[in-house]
């Protein structure tokens, strides 16, 4: 036994045998991002429930050699293979496209946030779930922004104006089961197409039906996306801009006075407009 050799040591030694990296095997494993992978090629201790897991996925590795580096990497025969784990059904359980999320980590092992620039954007649609791409991007550490999994876009275009502005960037976190989507919310629906920034106002139960994705801005309309052409899902949780109105709801006040100077009470002005509004818009209460 090499006493100099720690379990992450031979971690690395069990993904070289088998010609794995840290986005193949967080695959084999069922993680969701590669991050926990990476902290541990990177000299983090795992923990015991991971190494659980990599010993449910290689049944032929020994526990001895793994944990204590005792003997040798493989048993003498290989254990029976446990049964796959069933894949939840359609509308049932977790519903993504089931892929991998390809992250970088700080040299703590924490995850970065990564900036996806409008220029950058093009090839994310192709490259987002490969780690050279990834790498590249800029990354950075925001605060309030520290547990999670989190992502920043660039807003390009005036689709969702007045509420953001082009060249703003929203921070988002990643939403890995797509049913548990917040209706109304604003997301960033990463497709092998495009990087698009929308408002989903219903919930999403499989993959065989269709998304209504909605624009800010009243003269851009809405458009229908097959949820089994989405990749990513992100859920915007807040965005930096450049741009500061002068004043709040001066505005808004200002166009008040008028009406009140018209002789109209703000009261009925407000009931006339949920009367006519369609079904799916906020209310003024």
């Amino acid at each position: 036994m090499d006493s100099k050799a720690t379990v992450t040591t031979r971690i690395n030694e069990l993904l070289q045998h088998y010609s794995l990296n840290a986005n193949s095997v967080t695959q084999k494993l069922g993680y969701n991002t590669n991050s926990k992978m990476y902290k541990i090629l990177s000299g983090t201790e795992p923990s015991f429930p991971t190494l659980v897991d990599i010993l449910d996925a290689f049944p032929e590795v020994s526990p001895a050699w793994l944990v204590m580096g005792r003997g040798e990497m493989l048993e003498p025969a290989a254990r029976a293979t446990p049964a796959a784990r069933p894949k939840p059904a359609l509308g049932q359980g977790v519903v993504n496209n089931g892929g991998v999320l390809v992250v970088t980590v700080d040299k703590d092992g924490v995850d970065n946030v990564e900036l996806v620039p409008v220029a950058a954007q093009a090839g994310y649609t192709l490259q987002h779930n490969e780690a050279v791409f990834v790498q590249d991007l800029p990354r950075y550490r925001l605060p309030h922004f520290e547990q999670g999994k989190f992502r920043a876009f660039e807003v390009a275009g005036d689709s969702m104006t007045p509420t953001l502005n082009h060249n703003d960037v929203v921070v988002c976190s990643l939403v890995d089961n797509w049913r548990l989507l917040v209706p109304g919310d604003m997301y960033v629906v990463v497709t092998a197409e495009a990087v698009m920034l929308k408002r989903i106002r219903h919930r999403i139960a499989d993959l065989e039906e269709e998304v209504i994705l909605y624009s800010d801005n009243p003269h851009r309309h809405p458009y229908p996306l097959d949820v089994a052409d989405i990749m990513e899902l992100w859920r915007v949780r807040g965005y930096l801009s450049t741009f500061l109105p002068s004043a709040p709801h001066i505005t808004a006040e200002r166009l008040w006075e008028a009406i009140e100077s018209l002789g109209l009470e703000r009261s009925a002005v407000l009931e006339r407009l949920d009367q006519n509004a369609p079904s799916d818009a906020p209310r003024s209460e």
